[in-house]
């Protein structure tokens, strides 16, 4: 698994004008090439009377799974320049589409590749680039005594923390970067002079603000 990557918060649309002709991006958050492909076919019914409905996806965690469609456009024109911004925003597990209605203005080859690349950037600007950093969760088993020390300690040190059960002792559960957990571990030991109950936990992703 990964320890971070970067892909977006929620799919999400912007339009913009260019030369008379409407490009409307859409971004949004996938999980699989399927669903990515599902996305596009959606978008394609919705705007079925567009000139064109161009695209491209980027999944996987070593982005294995990669596709760009011109969908009648001059080869290049389309396709390749959305996922190249794709790819310089470092994103991950993304598909945007970029719908076209044309206005009446050619716009050649290189006015198209500006178009194209313009509406991906604000499509992804619209769904709003956040990035995943991978956690594992440490349970904390303490006395009472402890809570005070362990929350400043915590909060000192940057560490998330998640759910806390108060019962005949406190039971928080602390969220140090994966890479980190068993530096963590040996810090936390050292903290409580060893009278925690420390488990480790599951992995998992959590959004980070940038």
């Amino acid at each position: 698994m990964l320890d971070k990557y970067r892909t977006l918060r929620q799919m999400a649309s912007k339009e913009i004008i260019i030369k008379k002709s409407r490009f409307i991006g859409y971004g949004k958050p996938v999980e699989s090439e399927a669903e990515a492909v599902a996305f596009i076919e959606e978008i394609k019914k919705q705007h079925w009377n567009a000139t064109h409905n161009c695209s491209a996806y980027m999944v996987g965690e070593r982005d294995e799974f990669q596709k760009q469609s011109d969908d009648g456009e001059p080869s290049g024109t389309a396709g390749k320049p959305i996922l190249e911004v794709i790819k310089h925003q470092g994103l991950k597990n993304v598909v945007i589409v970029v719908t076209r209605y044309f206005g009446g203005i050619m716009l050649g080859a290189g006015g198209l590749i500006r178009a194209y690349t313009d509406g991906a950037v604000a499509a992804i600007e619209a769904a709003e680039p956040v990035q995943y950093t991978l956690h594992r969760e440490i349970i904390v088993d303490v006395d009472y005594t402890w809570y005070g020390k362990l929350e400043n300690e915590l909060h000192a040190r940057g560490v998330k923390v998640g759910e806390t059960n108060f019962t005949d002792r406190v039971i928080l559960t602390c969220l140090p970067e994966a890479p980190d957990a068993e530096r963590f571990v040996a810090w936390m030991t050292d903290v409580t002079q060893g009278q925690a109950i420390i488990t480790a936990g599951e992995t998992k992703y959590e959004m980070e603000a940038e």
